[in-house]
């Protein structure tokens, strides 16, 4: 697949706004509910969102775009729900030159949004509070001034383009990067997160100043560069990373360093696009190709995959091992859709597939809350969030849609498993929750980065989850 991002310049954009049966200026008769991958948009314009559909929705940049990120684990706290939230992240820009590139650190602070009551106040007051929801422009703009996350940024210098970059689970400050120059390098930014830390109202120009900071290890032993890359959850300093040539390495922690196996796992027939490391199993791990398969991996068996299986027809670009339900692993492929697999079913362990998408499929990942929730990312420019627990209601079904038809024309064939789509971003590259906030969804495409958290995706903490996430924990 296509994985470079597109230099664009920017233009002006006039905003389609959305129809509402609230706006007295609206025409009589069912609005046009707009159909993502399907209707386009006139040239100049752009889509307005619904602020009731978000808890919180924010964009930000570091500069270059990028193709690859990460969430950094803290120690602010296991689960937490309550606004304003902080989270920190490291990021690999794709800059238009190459010496112009580097791994971005950073912290974005006061997240201040809004969050559901279980009840509505009037049930508790015994009255209504009018003002609050005829507030005018002018108010909302204001608190939107008051409110605006800060941003923090530290620059790393990086030779070469950032393919993918992630933070060990246990030592988050630990960071590996797939450089398009073919070296797979390991970095300590533990003083660049201190500083971050530490940091107050961001100092000026210092967001301006990229540092030197020579890497803890650099392998050179890839044929040529790659996208797949992951760190173990369950054995501290053990990773993966796979190449465009199909082998792939294991990398085993020493005491100050890395020994890099120079004999590669071989199994795939072309390019090896992700890995996985299994959430249970220490030697475990799975790999996708762009030979449309998954191969399951045991790391004391070098000769080939303990299972291989084809799950898609095309190329296989991501692949996610649920965490909270390991005998699944959701994978997206080149022609748009995705699938859930159950390593159970070792004939055929397809369990189920999605076409919904219209373009290639460039992430895809399981809630770190919820064991049937995942979230997807396309090249058609949509974010969606999926609950795979729903089915379809027949009766229910029309009830609700005799209900909307004064409304709304809505499209037909929308899957009852879709809980939500995302829009706004231009060529979306890669997403991740957030391990320590529920609901919270960070995206990276062309246009910089979102940061949203949908209100319909209250989630319900499993029982487990404490302990799940302090594993995590340096």
């Amino acid at each position: 697949m296509v994985r470079t991002i597109r230099k664009t310049k920017s233009k002006k954009t006039k905003k389609v706004e959305a129809s509402s049966s609230s706006n007295p200026a609206v025409a009589s008769g069912p609005a046009k509910v707009w159909q993502p991958g399907v209707d386009e948009l006139e040239d100049g314009e752009e889509l307005q969102f619904d602020p009731e559909a978000y808890n919180y929705l924010r964009g930000f940049s570091i500069g270059w775009s990028c193709l690859s990120f990460d969430v950094v684990r803290d120690q602010l706290g296991l689960v937490r729900s309550e606004f304003p939230h902080m989270f920190y992240g490291v990021a690999g820009t794709q800059a238009e030159k190459a010496p112009w590139n580097y791994i971005g650190i950073f912290k974005l602070s006061n997240i201040s949004g809004k969050k559901r009551e279980p009840i509505p106040a009037s049930a508790v007051d015994g009255d209504t509070d009018v003002d609050s929801d005829s507030s005018s422009d002018e108010e909302d703009e204001e608190i939107n001034e008051d409110t605006k996350p800060v941003l923090h940024l530290k620059k790393v210098a990086h030779t070469g383009g950032v393919n993918r970059i992630r933070s060990m689970t246990q030592k988050p400050h630990v960071c590996a990067t797939w450089g398009d120059t073919g070296h797979v390098q390991v970095w300590d930014l533990s003083s660049f997160l201190n500083s971050l830390a530490e940091s107050g109202a961001p100092a000026p120009k210092e967001d301006d100043i990229i540092h030197r900071h020579l890497p803890l290890k650099v392998f050179s032993g890839h044929k040529d560069e790659g996208y797949a890359l992951d760190w173990s959850p369950l054995v501290t300093g053990r990773l993966v990373s796979g190449d465009c040539k199909k082998c792939i390495h294991l990398w085993e922690p020493t005491p100050t360093n890395w020994n890099v196996n120079p004999n590669p796992y071989v199994g795939h027939t072309a390019s090896v696009e992700d890995l996985q490391w299994s959430p249970t199993e220490a030697d475990i791990f799975a790999s996708c190709s762009v030979d449309g398969t998954i191969a399951i991996w045991d790391v004391r068996e070098k000769n080939k995959p303990r299972m291989s299986f084809k799950a898609h027809e095309t190329d296989v670009n991501v692949i996610s091992w649920n965490r909270l339900a390991s005998c699944m692993i959701a994978s997206g492929c080149d022609d748009g859709s995705f699938s859930v697999h159950d390593l159970r079913q070792i004939q055929d362990p397809l369990a189920a597939h999605f076409k919904y998408h219209k373009k290639a499929i460039t992430s895809i990942e399981w809630s770190p809350h919820e064991a049937s929730s995942l979230a997807v990312t396309s090249e058609d420019h949509q974010l969606t969030i999926w609950d795979l627990s729903l089915e379809r209601d027949a009766e229910e079904e029309a009830e609700f849609r005799a209900k909307m038809k004064e409304q709304a024309n809505a499209p037909e064939d929308l899957p009852p498993q879709l809980l939500f789509v995302h829009q706004g971003q231009r060529d979306l590259k890669e997403l991740h929750w957030h391990p320590q906030i529920p609901s919270m969804i960070i995206s990276t495409a062309i246009d910089g980065f979102n940061v949203l958290m949908p209100s319909n995706i209250d989630t319900t903490i499993p029982g487990n989850t404490d302990a799940t996430m302090a594993s995590a924990e340096p």
